[in-house]
């Protein structure tokens, strides 16, 4: 997601800001960011931005860049940093630096959403009633396949689906998700249900280093009685899962993680999804820039 080429589909919609730090000619760290009047965000037109590190990259190093950074911040008349760090399970390796840095800073923790995750390497079976609808699925006709028909999922199931049920459109458009999947063929797959020629259900999926992600899931009025989501699921859980670690079904929680959706979360954990967090922080830039590390 950090590609420019992914990046910039939608460049013109945020003034970009992002920073490369480098250790003696040699980058070092990366902020994919855009800019807000006096405040920086690690990008929101990303689904998670963060400071990013190379993989030799120790803590009081990563620590001494993340100031160069703060100061370099100042310099540019930014008052703001707003940070959202990466869910640790789509790193390759260990990296709590920024989670501890913000600790350190004295940085205001936004909001903190609880993310349904399955481990797949300590993976819990689907529950009865998942297990009941990919049967019933079965018995419908309904097959699935890995295709290029993003646009009978958008058109046919996605934005009406959106529209009737929260009036609003998908943050991708067609012609965005069709650039991106065609520029990032391994990383971007849509996989559709069909009963006969008919698509029924659909998903939109991002595939990183370490996780599977569903970013668009959606289904006609008929998944209930059909089970096209269980198919779905089960489908996408087992088929993109050879070199994965993880299957994120996103967050189940609203209003800056104080509420959680209980519909959602007996769904995602009967598929055999437990908790993990994602924190959203802000850092006073001013009062930060200046603090030291404290060791022994």
């Amino acid at each position: 997601m950090f590609e420019r080429d992914f990046m910039d589909y939608h460049k013109d919609r945020f003034t970009d800001f992002s920073l490369m730090v480098y250790k003696n000619d040699s980058l070092f760290a990366v902020l994919p960011a855009n800019i807000v009047g006096d405040v920086v965000y690690s990008h929101q037109g990303l689904t998670y931005g963060s400071f990013v590190l190379q993989e030799n990259a120790k803590l009081l190093d990563a620590f001494e860049a993340f100031k160069v950074l703060l100061g370099f911040l100042y310099s540019e008349g930014v008052h703001y940093l707003d940070m959202r760090v990466i869910p640790s399970f789509y790193n390759s390796m260990p990296s709590d630096e920024l989670t501890y840095f913000m600790f350190r800073l004295n940085a205001t923790l936004l909001k903190r959403d609880a993310l349904m995750v399955i481990d797949y390497r300590n993976k819990v079976k689907f529950q009865k009633n998942r297990r009941e609808g990919i049967n019933k699925a079965v018995r419908n006709g309904l097959t699935v396949s890995v295709d290029t028909n993003f646009e009978g999922f958008w058109n046919e199931i996605l934005i009406p689906n959106l529209h009737d049920k929260y009036n609003v459109t998908p943050v991708h458009t067609l012609e965005e998700m069709q650039l991106l999947a065609k520029s990032f063929p391994q990383h971007i797959q849509q996989v559709n249900v069909y009963k006969g020629a008919k698509i029924v259900a659909g998903t939109t999926v991002f595939l990183t280093k370490t996780t599977i992600h569903p970013q668009y899931v959606s289904a006609n009025t008929d998944k209930n009685a059909f089970g096209s989501l269980d198919l779905l699921y089960d489908f996408i859980v087992n088929t993109f899962r050879d070199d994965k670690w993880y299957f994120d079904f996103n967050t189940s929680s609203e209003e800056n993680g104080a509420l959680l959706n209980s519909g959602l979360l007996f769904w995602k954990e009967s598929c055999g999804a437990r908790t993990f967090t994602a924190d959203n922080y802000v850092l006073d830039v001013t009062s930060a820039k200046d603090l030291t590390l404290p060791i022994l």
